[in-house]
């Protein structure tokens, strides 16, 4: 039985939901975990596996959200003319990068001054949308061609980077290097180059045409548990070899868990071929093996992905909220949660002796999960029963 239906395919919705979950413990722990304020999860010298692995696992959400935001739009193209894709692309990848400039990057910070931009997740989703819009027009093997070509070579160029706050090197900082540029006062962080996050929306866009109509299903199964499972052969062997494909090369550590934390502690920023390997190869044998009737469990995840945006909008706004309410009653003052850095330690130095235990941690993140499920079940069944309503595509 397949999962394809007139409006929506389950596989790909159950798939964004699972990820979107994840990535609200990653930002709980900003929020919430006492080490977010000490030191880097990921720094093996200080880090332990439990708090490593907590974010390891959310490393899995940006790659999926961008490569599926491809393969979305493809079959959005399925219904439409390529001027059409285009002009909705172009409009929806400009309202992307408006929402991380003021909704979101208010829901970061709580400061209306907006003295620090974060051309984050939903920035590069937008930028890579605008430009997407200009490549449909490009035969599908050019597209691939393209997506494969970036992910692969991208990392010729690590060893270039911005050195100084001018212009020229802002353009290469959004384009390949994660760096911070100061600006008539302001901060402007450059959290996710585009470059590399493009390839990944490419090669989305690319496997869209695996959901086609009339595709055999079995064969869709087939190329996707092909593609994972080549995609993971891939990244042990380019891994193991630790030439090329990342910027951080794994060493042996005084543990063979510690090790194995080694092996996976790649790149994020930007996403290097390893880190795209090691999250999309998983990601493509999830979407063979959901493509089935839902489960409990499934139907439950399920109107997550579905409405992803409000999703993200609406955790940032609570689990900010609710990081107030932790420090006022840690007996510090509610303002220490006012511009807070959250993905950085450094950002944050004064709140360095705040927060919790990693279990603490993850009891939050489950009721910051329950506390939005009625709210996104609700917008889920509001959007189907309102399809007429041409602004519910951009929230």
């Amino acid at each position: 039985m397949s999962t394809v239906t007139k409006t929506r395919i389950e596989s790909i919705d159950l798939l964004r939901g699972v990820v979107i979950v994840i990535m609200a413990l990653d930002h709980v722990r900003d929020y919430f975990h006492a080490d977010q304020y000490l030191y880097d999860p990921t720094d093996l010298s200080q880090s332990n596996a439990a708090l490593f692995f907590t974010r390891w696992i959310t490393h899995f959400c940006a790659p999926v959200f961008v490569f599926l935001a491809g393969t979305s739009a493809f079959l959005v193209g399925e219904r439409k003319t390529k001027k059409e894709l285009s002009a909705f692309l172009f409009k929806r990848g400009l309202w992307l990068m408006f929402l991380e400039l003021t909704i979101i990057g208010f829901a970061w910070s709580f400061n209306p001054a907006f003295l620090f931009f974060r051309l984050q997740v939903i920035w590069v989703l937008g930028f890579c949308m605008v430009i997407l819009s200009g490549l449909v027009y490009l035969p599908p093997k050019i597209i691939l061609a393209l997506g494969l070509l970036v992910l692969i070579g991208h990392n010729l160029f690590d060893g270039i980077h911005a050195e100084g706050n001018t212009v020229k090197d802002f353009i290469w900082a959004e384009l390949h290097e994660r760096k911070r540029f100061t600006i008539g006062g302001r901060t402007i962080g450059t959290g996710y180059p585009v470059l590399p996050w493009l390839c990944i929306m490419l090669l989305g866009y690319s496997f869209g045409q695996l959901y086609k109509k009339g595709m055999d299903v079995a064969l869709r199964k087939k190329y996707l548990l092909i593609a994972g499972t080549s995609s993971i052969i891939l990244f042990l062997l380019i891994r193991g070899i630790n030439q090329y494909g990342d910027m951080a090369p794994w060493a042996m550590q005084k543990s063979t868990l510690l090790t194995i934390c080694s092996l996976l502690n790649v790149t994020k920023y930007p996403p290097s071929l390893l880190y795209a390997l090691m999250t999309l190869g998983p990601a493509l044998i999830f979407l063979a093996l959901a493509e089935k009737p839902l489960n409990q469990l499934g139907k439950i995840i399920i109107p997550f992905g579905r409405v992803p945006l409000f999703f993200y909008i609406l955790h940032l706004y609570l689990i900010h909220l609710l990081a107030i309410v932790a420090v006022v009653y840690s007996g510090r003052p509610w303002t220490d949660m006012v511009l807070t850095g959250g993905s950085n330690p450094k950002d944050s130095p004064w709140l360095v002796g705040y927060g919790f235990s990693l279990g603490f941690t993850y009891l939050v993140w489950i009721i910051v999960v329950l506390l939005l499920y009625p709210l996104c079940k609700w917008y889920d069944i509001y959007k189907t029963n309102h399809k007429d309503k041409w602004w519910l595509s951009y929230l």
